[in-house]
């Protein structure tokens, strides 16, 4: 006799319940909404030549950066070294302030080091301070732009009062003034520190103007009959809107920051030249010994070179960005 159980063909088996984790609705079609104008910016952005040129520079110092330390081995199986060479790697072999030669294609520094891999790990930290000071900048005058311009009244009056105090002082003696007061040695992050409480004060103007032409907008205002929080409006409606204007300015600011950094490094106010290598301090270091009298051009120009290219290219990809975020100046 059959014990089994016969489940009837018409009936169902209970299953177990499947748990789907994923996404909702509304944020798949918000990631796709995204993906879709990303792509539309990078056909805009890859019709300028200028632009992709700039990419393509500023690349190029980005893989330096990341891979410094692969480059310079790589450099050293093309030149036959006995080693790829660090920036604080000292050649006791070689006279100090050489010339160029098979060993060190850029010569060595008044400490023995090689002036090419200096170079090569020099774009690290001065990328790194150029993005970093931005950041603190663009932070800054995103939030006193945004208050500013949304709240309005007295304490529009009293932000705008400061902001113009850090615009009427050059940004230059601002920085040499800081760099000199605030405490903290010849770091990096009070060099970024610097460079970013120093130059905030354009960004806040330009935010805090469109703000005013974005709070009067009809969007805005069905927000507030709905009963929508003032950090909420700011947050969701307002921020989006001026973002695409802070990013373009932020590209333009990241050039600017790297080449406060290499003046402050030229007047001895930089990082330690002993402990962090940037293109700033190498330039400070060749002349202070002397390198344009004693024909060693290579280690001033090849920083100060590194230096205009990073610029270049930042100047470029800012005005390819302004080109897709103003309509008004794409050729037709």
């Amino acid at each position: 006799m059959d014990d089994s159980i016969h489940i009837p063909k018409d009936s169902k088996a209970p299953t177990k319940p499947r748990f789907r984790i994923g996404l909702s609705e509304p944020t798949i079609e918000k990631m796709r909404l995204m993906k879709k104008n990303a792509l539309k910016m990078w056909r805009i952005y890859r019709k300028n030549r200028l632009g992709m040129a700039g990419l393509i520079i500023l690349m190029i110092f980005v893989v330096m950066a990341v891979f410094s330390p692969l480059v310079m081995s790589l450099l050293s199986i093309i030149g036959g070294w006995d080693q790829a060479y660090g920036p604080f790697d000292q050649d006791y072999s070689t006279p100090k302030e050489s010339p160029p030669s098979l060993k060190h294609w850029l010569g060595t520094d008044s400490y023995y080091q090689d002036v090419l891999a200096r170079v090569v790990y020099g774009t690290r930290v001065s990328l790194l301070v150029g993005l970093v000071a931005t950041a603190v900048s663009m932070g800054m005058g995103a939030g006193v732009g945004l208050l500013s311009g949304y709240w309005g009244g007295i304490k529009d009056d009293v932000l705008m009062r400061i902001t113009d105090v850090f615009l009427v002082i050059p940004w230059l003696a601002l920085m040499i003034v800081f760099a000199a007061v605030l405490p903290g040695g010849a770091s990096v992050t009070k060099v970024v520190f610097v460079i970013g409480i120093t130059g905030w004060s354009s960004t806040a103007r330009i935010v805090r103007a469109q703000v005013f032409s974005l709070k009067e907008r009809s969007f805005v205002e069905r927000a507030k009959a709905v009963g929508a929080g003032d950090y909420y409006i700011v947050r969701k409606h307002i921020f989006p809107n001026v973002f695409p204007l802070m990013f373009a300015n932020a590209i333009l600011t990241i050039a600017l920051s790297i080449l406060s950094e290499s003046t402050l490094s030229y007047i001895s106010l930089g990082p330690d030249s002993s402990k962090v290598v940037t293109w700033g301090n190498m330039i400070a270091d060749a002349d202070a010994a002397f390198a344009i009298r004693q024909g060693l051009y290579l280690w001033i120009v090849v920083p100060g070179l590194c230096i205009v290219a990073v610029v270049l290219g930042f100047t470029l990809i800012g005005y390819a960005m302004d080109e897709i975020f103003n309509p008004k100046l794409r050729k037709r």
